[in-house]
């Protein structure tokens, strides 16, 4: 095919699928769009019980093409759920921008990179190139706690590499490391007592908190480790001695040890402030994924590598502070890179990609199919 009638055909299935509003639990619509493409080019496609889970519409999509070649099998994964507002999206396309119009999200997080990997195994069949197993995985509820994968049923993934491509950024970028991310909570109870009468009888809960938050270490811990709390609710009214507190928190780390260390110290402020106030406190530490961390010389890492250098790009490898699909399928023995496919201002009305970075992205995806051993 032409390669602009190819990259024109790319624009539109993009702009199709980010008029199909799917938020967070409500992909189902939007997945039965996609089993039907990805069954047009001979993908054999099913759904798993992962949406059961969360109250969603449906599960992940899992899509098997079988290989024509003996081959590593390779998968490629983004998620379909996206951040509100996303209905009613109306693409705009400026030159080489694709835009909103000001009043939604576009969803390029995470459809331009499905439009991507779609594009280049059409044209990967239509040249007729052999290539081992492939997988396509779409993932949902990935904006709201990533419990797609985590509820993924892993006894249908048959591949051991996976390409996740859902990083923001210049192409380039290749995601070898991501930190861990535990949530604390903390239910701290005090004794209520009339805050006028007799307040000397009552043990406030907020402040035994505030005695706890002062102690902590927050925010910014070294280049490896941050803190952060995100909401503290409780008390009933001004006259009353506040009996109870919850305060969430979160802490991550690009090293498990670390993080352990930092949650650590964030439970015991709690318990000592308890302990001096004369109160008790509940904390729960829940981890919500592991850190992840390939060398160069992962063969993941080095396929990305050498497919970008054969299209002329210069690759990166870096860390981020954020969570993704990418360190749950590390978590599950398989060795997933997250890539960045250019997409700008995500999460917000002034969201933007560019036709060229999403033609780029599919170009990679194809070399990567095309040179797969």
């Amino acid at each position: 095919m032409d390669k602009n009638l190819a990259t024109q055909r790319l624009v539109d299935q993009f702009v199709e699928m980010a008029k199909i509003a799917s938020p967070s639990r409500k992909e189902g619509k939007f997945a039965a769009y996609m089993k039907k493409e990805l069954e047009a080019l001979g993908f054999s496609v099913e759904f798993d019980t992962a949406g059961e889970k969360v109250g969603g519409d449906t599960g992940n999509l899992i899509a098997t093409l079988p290989g024509s070649k003996t081959a590593e099998p390779l998968m490629f994964c983004c998620h379909m759920d996206t951040v509100l507002p996303c209905e009613g999206i109306q693409p705009i396309i400026d030159g080489d921008v694709i835009r909103t119009d000001g009043t939604t999200i576009l969803s390029g997080d995470d459809k331009a990179g499905i439009a991507a990997i779609v594009e280049a195994i059409r044209r990967i069949r239509e040249r007729k190139v052999e290539h081992g197993l492939l997988q396509v995985v779409l993932t949902i509820c990935e904006e709201v706690g990533m419990y797609g994968s985590k509820g993924l049923d892993y006894s249908k993934i048959k591949a051991k590499r996976a390409f996740i491509f859902d990083s923001s950024g210049a192409i380039g970028k290749i995601v070898v490391q991501g930190p861990a991310k535990d949530v604390i909570k903390a239910v701290v109870h005090g004794r209520s007592a009339h805050a006028g009468l007799a307040p000397e009888k009552g043990i406030s809960a907020i402040q035994v908190a505030a005695r706890a938050i002062d102690k902590m270490t927050l925010l910014r811990i070294d280049e490896e480790t941050t803190a952060n709390l995100g909401t503290i609710s409780g008390g009933m009214a001004t006259n009353i001695v506040a009996e109870q507190v919850e305060v969430v928190a979160e802490a991550r780390s690009l090293l498990n040890e670390k993080l352990d260390k930092q949650s650590g110290h964030m439970k015991e402020c709690f318990e000592q402030a308890a302990r001096e106030y004369g109160a008790s406190v509940d904390v729960s530490i829940d981890r919500s994924y592991a850190a992840f961390q390939l060398s160069p010389d992962t063969p993941a890492v080095k396929q990305c590598v050498e497919a970008m250098q054969r299209l002329g790009l210069e690759p990166k490898l870096q860390s981020t502070g954020g969570g993704s699909d990418c360190n749950v399928f590390n978590g599950h023995g398989i060795t997933a890179v997250d890539l960045a496919i250019g997409m700008t201002d995500v999460h917000s009305k002034q969201e933007s990609i560019k036709i060229s970075d999403m033609e780029t992205v599919t170009r990679l995806v194809e070399s990567i199919i095309e040179h797969n051993k």
